[in-house]
């Protein structure tokens, strides 16, 4: 499960940029790895890498690069796939890079012409036909409930 794991110093290094350590971060860069991962991946500590970037200006050179490098591999890899006929691979070249949006919008258009003679008759079969009785006024009585207690 942790074949790769690496034994991490507690105290934070003085390190040098060394051709080494610029080739792992500009790895773990190209990768598309950022911040805390792109230190651990590179065998630092996080607070170690901030430390490096800040001493040696190179170091953030290196990440920069292999950031460009695997973007620039993936266009590469994308636009291929869309010359070669892959649909899904140019609408994603389209819209991302193009700014290319499909149409989200429908248009409908309902054209109805209702005459008055017809609407009137609509109307009619709507009325509720009916006979009403008018009930005198009666007086209201009220009753008084007493509840029961129930004993379990």
């Amino acid at each position: 499960m942790f074949d790769n794991f690496q034994s991490f110093p507690y105290e934070v290094r003085k390190l040098e940029a060394t051709e080494a350590r610029l080739e792992r971060i500009y790895r773990a860069s190209k990768l598309g790895l950022k911040g805390d991962s792109l230190a651990l991946a590179s065998g630092m500590l996080p607070t170690e890498y901030r430390q490096l970037t800040q001493l040696d200006p190179i170091a953030e050179m290196a990440e920069l690069k292999g950031r460009a490098d695997g973007e620039a591999e993936m266009a590469n890899v994308l636009r291929d796939a869309a010359l070669a006929g892959d649909a899904k691979s140019a609408l994603e070249v389209l819209k991302h890079q193009h700014g290319w949006v499909a149409k989200q919008q429908l248009s409908i258009d309902v054209e109805q012409r209702i005459s008055i003679t017809q609407a009137l008759e609509q109307a009619q079969t709507r009325v509720i036909e009916g006979v009403f009785k008018e009930v005198e006024a009666q007086p209201v009585i009220h009753v008084k409930h007493k509840l029961k207690e129930k004993v379990a």
